[in-house]
């Protein structure tokens, strides 16, 4: 498979790509490698052509696949380089890259084959399907408690452990931790403040800077007695049974916990409250990730480009792969989360964390060291 870039001075539409594609490679390099005549015969395929208009200009992709060997196709490659004019408008073709699909197809079916046999040996574990059954039994057991419909276990008794959202929940009482409500964002509800005046309330956050956060802010406006912290960067919706459990072990007091994350007696008197009110603005319901992958299924799966949103999740404006640093950083409302129809790079990451992007939602991820944003996979 050739895959190519192309950019235009003018608007084009597909037809002008490919009708360039056979119009200008045409005699290049003789009769026996015309491209029309390759079409005919099966050595090469349908040649397919990405498209879109950015500031009345036109760019894009176009795969080429053929069944011929490696110096054929490079010869192929070059020829599409020298194509210098689209319809009526000057144009640039650059290679970037050629790509054995049949060394791709094997490394599937050996990935395949392999998980394939794992079905085979997990068959008929009636032990496995039986543990697996009472697990999701107890997930079922969620309910809603107030006004604001919050995730919640058995809430009944004297003890509660607050979470973020409803994925934790879930994950909590799949592993029989069932005294657990959720907050549902990053917000602090009022009926967690109001219940944290009537029980004995252990906060239980993620082991990253979003956690911590998010901590500072309920420990200042609810009676928080405990602090739990998952492993770090670890999410609590993560988290295995044996882990739940070491984290609950090491439960800290209030002030155990402003004193290990360096926060002293004030928040205010640190001069943190303005992180903390701009965290807050942040604030989303639901399962979060969930909702990314919705809005990438539905409106942006397969287009090779990107989605920006705001604090509730809107869609500020959909661009081209290759226009995000720009848009990011040009945007006039916050952005508070981006879906990505492509592969987030180590320096897309870093522009998510410079900006304070809280989400970030990609199909492959180059490199997620030290990253700070959330990072979700489609």
């Amino acid at each position: 498979m050739i895959y190519a870039s192309f950019k235009s001075a003018g608007p084009l539409e597909k037809p002008d790509v490919i009708g360039a594609i056979f119009g200008q490679t045409e005699g290049l390099l003789g009769s026996d490698m015309e491209m029309r005549e390759l079409q005919k015969e099966g050595k090469i395929g349908r040649i397919e052509v990405d498209l879109e208009i950015v500031d009345g200009k036109s760019v894009g992709e176009i795969q080429v696949p053929t069944a011929m060997d490696k110096s054929a196709t490079t010869l192929i490659a070059a020829a599409l380089e020298t194509i210098d004019r689209i319809g009526p408008t000057e144009a640039e073709i650059k290679i970037l890259k050629i790509e054995d699909v049949r060394g791709n197809k094997r490394e599937y079916i050996l990935d395949r084959a392999k998980k394939l046999m794992g079905l085979i040996e997990e068959e008929g574990s009636f032990r496995e399907m039986s543990e697996s059954l009472k697990v999701e039994s107890r997930a079922e057991k969620i309910q809603e408690y107030g006004d604001s419909r919050l995730p919640c276990g058995d809430i009944s008794g004297s003890e509660l452990i607050v979470v973020e959202g409803r994925a934790d929940v879930v994950n909590l009482l799949r592993n029989r931790v069932n005294n657990v409500i959720g907050m549902d964002g990053t917000k602090l509800p009022p009926e967690i403040a109001q219940l944290s005046k009537e029980k004995e309330i252990t906060l239980f956050v993620d082991g990253d800077r979003g956690g911590k956060l998010i901590a500072n802010n309920v420990i200042e406006h609810a009676n928080v007695k405990f602090v739990a912290v998952a492993p770090e960067g670890k999410e609590v919706e993560e988290l295995a049974g044996k882990e739940i459990l070491q984290a609950l072990r090491k439960t800290m007091t209030v002030s155990e916990y402003l004193r290990e994350n360096g926060n002293g007696n004030s928040f205010r008197e640190r001069g943190e409250k303005e992180e903390r009110v701009e965290s807050a603005e942040i604030s989303f319901s639901g399962d979060v990730k969930e909702k990314l992958r919705k809005m990438y299924s539905d409106k942006l799966e397969g287009t090779k480009s990107a989605l920006l949103l705001d604090t509730s999740l809107d869609v500020i404006r959909k661009v081209g792969n290759r226009e995000i640093v720009g848009a990011v950083k040009s945007s006039r409302t916050k952005v508070a989360a981006l879906i990505l129809d492509g592969t987030a790079t180590s320096s897309l990451i870093r522009l998510c964390d410079e900006q304070g992007i809280q989400y970030f939602a990609a199909t492959n991820f180059a490199s997620t060291e030290g990253a700070k944003v959330k990072l979700v996979s489609l």
